[in-house]
C-alpha cells in the first residue's frame, strides 16, 4: 500500500503524556497533566475524540510520570463510560451501553520519567509500522483539520508538518495615536507570526535523527531548527480555536467552555 493510500485508521498518533505539568500543581500533584480532568474527562480523552472525527483510532500514549494512572484509566474505559449490571450473587457483570465502545487501539508505552520528547519518540518507534505518523502534546486541544494537516504533508513532501497557529492575548490591545487612543481590542489574535500548535505530522525516518541525542534532548529544540536549515518543515495554518492547559487559569477556562455548551474543539 503506498503512503497515500493508507486509511487514518492505519496511521498511529503519538501523544506525549509523561511530562510532570510543574505549572499546574494543583491537579498534577495527582495525576499527570494529561490527566488532568475538561468536563469530567482527561484532557487526552477530548485530544483522542477529535482524531478520531477525522478517523484515526492508533494511539501510542509515551507515558513518564505517574503513568499507573494513565494505565488504570484505559484498563477500566469500558467500565467508566458504561451502566453496570452487578450480579452480587454471582459475581458476573454486565455492561449496559446504547453505543459502542470507541474503535481505538491505544498502546501504552513507558518511555521513562524525566526522558525528554526525543527518548519519548525512541521509546515509541518499534510500534511505528508506517511511513509517516501524527505527533502531538496530551496538553493541548483545537479543532485543527487533522485530515487537512495529514494532505499537506503528503503533498508537499517535507520530512515535518506543524500546524502553525496564532494564539489569542491574554491582555486587550491598545492602539494609539501619541496620547489619543485610537482603538482597543479585548484579547486579539496575535497579529505577527505564528507559533506551533503542537500538532505534527511526521516522516517516521525523523526518528533516525534522534538516536544520537536519546533521552536528554528534545525533538522542539534539537532536531526541529536542524530541520527547518534544510528546507525540510512545511506549515499548515490554523485559524480555528487553539489553547494549551499550561496553567491553572488555563484549566478553569477551558472547563468553563465546556460547561457553558461552548468548547470549540468538540468536533464529535
Amino acid at each position: 500500500m503506498t503512503t497515500e493510500a493508507l486509511d487514518p485508521a492505519d496511521v498511529p498518533v503519538v501523544i506525549l503524556a509523561g511530562g510532570m505539568g510543574m505549572r499546574l500543581r494543583e491537579e498534577t500533584e495527582r495525576v499527570p497533566k494529561p490527566m488532568v480532568m475538561i468536563g469530567g474527562k482527561p484532557i487526552i480523552w477530548h485530544i483522542m475524540r477529535h482524531y478520531a472525527t477525522h478517523g484515526f483510532r492508533r494511539f501510542m500514549i509515551c507515558l513518564g510520570y505517574k503513568s499507573w494512572v494513565v494505565k488504570e484509566y484505559f484498563l477500566n474505559y469500558a467500565e467508566e463510560m458504561s451502566d453496570l449490571r452487578i450480579d452480587l450473587s454471582r459475581g458476573g457483570v454486565t455492561l449496559i451501553r446504547d453505543e459502542p465502545i470507541e474503535d481505538w487501539e491505544v498502546t501504552l508505552v513507558e518511555t521513562g520519567m524525566h526522558t525528554g520528547s526525543t527518548g519519548r519518540l525512541l521509546g515509541v518507534r518499534r510500534y511505528i509500522d508506517t511511513p509517516h505518523f501524527m505527533f502531538t502534546y496530551g496538553d493541548g486541544v483545537g479543532d485543527v483539520d487533522l485530515g487537512a494537516l495529514r494532505r499537506a504533508h503528503l503533498a508537499r513532501g517535507r520530512r515535518v508538518t506543524v500546524t502553525g497557529v496564532k494564539p489569542v492575548s491574554r491582555y486587550g490591545i491598545l492602539t494609539h495615536d501619541e496620547d489619543r487612543v485610537t482603538a482597543f481590542a479585548e484579547k486579539p489574535e496575535i497579529a505577527e507570526g505564528y507559533v506551533s500548535g503542537g500538532f505534527f505530522c511526521l516522516d517516521t525516518d525523523v526518528i533516525d535523527r534522534l538516536e544520537p541525542l536519546r533521552d536528554e534532548g528534545f525533538f522542539e529544540t534539537d532536531l526541529l531548527p536542524e530541520l527547518v536549515a534544510e528546507g525540510d518543515v512545511g506549515i499548515h495554518r490554523h485559524h480555528g480555536f487553539w489553547h494549551s492547559m499550561d496553567t491553572y487559569r488555563d484549566f478553569v477556562h477551558l472547563n468553563e467552555l465546556w460547561d457553558a455548551g461552548d468548547a470549540p474543539w468538540q468536533t464529535w
